[in-house]
């Protein structure tokens, strides 16, 4: 089965729409899996993480540390895709 999946999603503090969408999009995609093998996390943009990932633009998705979305919505579907992709699935 697949491996464990941890999603970072970076916006604004206070967050805009896009970024609120954004988060809201990463935890219906996690829900699709069994609970506890993905994680989303909530990040701002200007932290210190957010800087280690180079995030320039909102808002911003990293999967296991790798950077797949700045400044574009990622919609449900192509979070559930590219967590199976990550997962081995």
């Amino acid at each position: 089965m697949g491996n464990r999946v941890s999603i970072l999603v970076f916006g604004t503090s206070p967050p805009c729409q896009k970024c609120l969408r954004a988060e809201k999009e990463a935890r219906q995609a996690a829900a699709q899996f069994p609970p506890g093998e993905v994680t989303v996390e909530k990040q701002d943009a200007f932290s210190e993480t957010g800087q280690k990932y180079g995030v320039m633009i909102t808002p911003a998705v990293v999967i296991n540390g790798r950077m797949v979305a700045a400044g574009r919505l990622l919609t449900e579907p192509e979070l559930v895709e590219l967590i199976k992709k990550e997962r081995g699935d």
